[in-house]
């Protein structure tokens, strides 16, 4: 009645008069539902009523801080404490203030002191535990979380966070002992459940995890993500078939979810059944076009069917998402070579090296495709730039000796032959391959005939 009252008020620009709790619920009311403009609104025209109301002022304060108008909030903030010093909504804004300015020390002491006046220490233990959270103090926020824990046993919020305690210290073995004395008082909690099978999942005891998130399913039947992680852990133990049937149920209870599609087709490459792996993963780029992991993954498939033209068009596609993805240049030049398209081949070894990819396969790959269409230089130079990372590695000293031939660069050439056969001389056969005619020339032979 006082909100629509009050909105008819703003339509007409006539003034009703409201108490200061009525405006303080139209306030709540716009804050809660983002409407910050008319919130600011109702706080002005309450405190034009009310000058003297505490709780309006602290609403204002509120906005303030929304606004990261700190200093009005200080101000205020100063105002109020000369009539009500210990008022406990006092300290929290404080906090708040200090917390903003990263001020996370300071933010737990006024915090602490709020202790003293606040009639439910609840919300205070739990702001102080995010406060030793931002400073990386994960026993202190801890045992503040297990203080609200300790007064309500589903504050989920808080179990979450010591959970995530324990986990930033990488200390399963106790978030488990943790979570399985807290279900023993607490034996119905499916996210308890699910915690629990989250840490066993960590330490890679997937039976442990099953038996958790089993009966995280079956004390909430429509509780999705544990049936998600149900499903991983059966991937884990092999049993994809199940795992499938736990992806499926999910889809059941929720709209599809692109992620679900991925990990079902996994499942079904697993269970070689290519062709329904392809089905589903078109089922994920269907629900999320921007997916590249997806496109990767019919890429792939088409590539082992050697249907290289869809492969191609696949990889396209994730490249057009991510194209500072070194992996997928590697496969787009892996699909151009056996497509012949060789000009396509290069440009992808040169991205994936200006990518920063810079291992020895690349630069060999890239010289010889170089080599194959005849660009002799461009091929020599690339390995000049390898041989600055790879010192010794006689694949570059073969393709180096015999690229300095082809430049008629003998004395070159021969340092690097002698270099490749020294390193490795069961490798020679390269010569023959790559340089069939260089390799039959009598001092080639004759230097060869040395390190035998």
């Amino acid at each position: 009645m006082s909100l629509s009252k009050f909105e008819s008020m703003l339509k007409t620009n006539d003034v009703y008069f409201f108490d200061a709790t009525e405006f303080e619920q139209i306030i709540q009311h716009y804050l809660n539902i983002g409407k910050h403009a008319l919130a600011k609104k109702a706080i002005q025209l309450g405190l034009s009523q009310h000058p003297h109301s505490i709780a309006l002022k602290l609403l204002k304060i509120e906005v303030f801080i929304f606004e990261d108008n700190f200093e009005s909030a200080v101000t205020l903030i100063t105002e109020i404490e000369a009539v009500e010093p210990h008022n406990d909504e006092l300290f929290i804004q404080k906090a708040v203030i200090l917390s903003k300015y990263k001020k996370h020390k300071e933010a737990i002491e006024v915090l602490k002191k709020s202790l003293d006046y606040v009639e439910d220490p609840v919300d205070i233990w739990a702001m102080i535990g995010m406060e030793y959270l931002y400073l990386d103090d994960y026993d202190n926020a801890r045992l503040n979380f297990a203080k609200c824990i300790d007064v309500d046993f589903e504050d989920y919020s808080s179990l979450y966070n010591i959970v995530y305690c324990f986990e930033m210290q990488e200390d399963f073995e106790q978030s488990i002992k943790f979570l399985e004395k807290y279900i023993d008082k607490n034996p119905y909690s499916e996210v308890a459940w699910h915690q629990l099978g989250k840490q066993y999942f960590e330490v890679q005891d997937y039976e442990n995890a099953l038996r958790a998130f089993d009966y995280a399913v079956i004390i909430d039947e429509s509780f999705i993500g544990g049936y998600l992680e149900k499903a991983k852990t059966l991937e884990q133990l092999g049993s994809y078939e199940e795992a499938i049937e736990n992806y499926l149920v999910t889809l059941e209870l929720d709209d599809p979810t692109a992620y679900a599609y991925v990990r079902i087709g996994q499942c079904y490459e697993k269970l070689e059944s290519p062709g329904t792996a392809i089905e589903y993963y078109k089922k994920a780029v269907y629900e999320d076009p921007l997916l590249d992991k997806a496109w990767l993954l019919l890429t792939n498939l088409y590539f082992e069917a050697e249907n290289y033209q869809k492969a191609v068009y696949y990889i396209n596609k994730a490249l057009q998402i991510d194209d500072s993805n070194i992996m997928y240049w590697r496969k787009y030049a892996e699909i151009n070579v056996k497509l012949n398209f060789f000009e396509e081949t290069v440009n992808a070894f040169q991205k994936c090296i200006e990518l920063g990819d810079i291992d020895i396969e690349i630069y060999i790959a890239l010289a010889d495709v170089l080599m194959y269409l005849g660009e002799f230089k461009d091929a020599l130079q690339i390995l000049i730039k390898a041989k600055k990372t790879y010192k010794e590695f006689a694949e570059l000293e073969y393709r180096l000796f015999g690229l300095f031939m082809i430049d008629e660069k003998e004395d070159y050439a021969y340092m690097h032959l002698k270099n490749a056969l020294s390193i490795d001389f069961e490798g020679r056969s390269l010569i023959e391959d790559l340089f069939p005619v260089i390799s039959r020339e009598e001092k080639t032979k004759h230097i060869i005939a040395q390190y035998s």
